[in-house]
């Protein structure tokens, strides 16, 4: 089913978005990569504020690329999601929502996934170039010295991403595969 959201991502919003659906997102959402995400959790982790606030919030797994002229930023693929699994639950556990990015998550990411009432969200790789185009402003928010690995927030509009993994736990990656080997059982 194709939905189409508006970020804050509250939990309500969250509920209903099942495995499979593809979503187009429209508002607020932050990048982040790995070495952002070890800074944020070390804040956590001394108790101190972090430069953004992550309650309802989608974090874009992405290091864009410098923009051409007349865009917002430059290409904006996926990063690979499994790099921030360390971090991520600590996250979600102070109220992240959402997640973008690409390929499987662990036990862990997955059972933070449900405790909180979560979601992540699969952008396609190797589509940067197109994903930009869905980005319409971008404003450096913290971290300037990890240079495309900086925090990001980015105002998106039908930002095109599919729910893998939905707040009950129902994984696409699992379920494809399951339909697919049922399917070859089938003829």
């Amino acid at each position: 089913m194709e939905r189409r959201i508006t970020t804050p991502l509250t939990e309500e919003k969250v509920k209903d978005l099942k495995a499979g659906d593809t979503v187009l997102i429209t508002g607020i959402i932050y990048t982040a990569r790995d070495a952002a995400h070890k800074r944020l959790t070390e804040l956590l982790h001394k108790e101190e504020e972090l430069p953004i606030d992550v309650k309802d919030q989608v974090i874009y797994y992405v290091g864009p690329t410098p923009p051409k002229p007349g865009m917002e930023i430059g290409s904006a693929g996926p990063t690979t999601s499994y790099r921030m699994d360390s971090y991520a639950p600590d996250l979600m556990d102070i109220g992240l929502r959402g997640m973008i990015g690409k390929g499987s998550r662990s036990k862990e990411v997955l059972d933070a996934i449900i405790r909180n009432k979560a979601v992540y969200f699969g952008a396609i790789g190797g589509a940067g170039a197109l994903i930009a185009k869905s980005v319409k402003k971008s404003e450096l928010v913290a971290y300037e010295d990890l240079g495309a690995e900086a925090i990001r927030k980015l105002y998106v509009e039908d930002l095109p991403v599919v729910v893998i993994i939905d707040s009950e736990g129902n994984n696409l990656y699992e379920i494809g595969q399951k339909n697919y080997l049922q399917s070859l059982g089938d003829k």
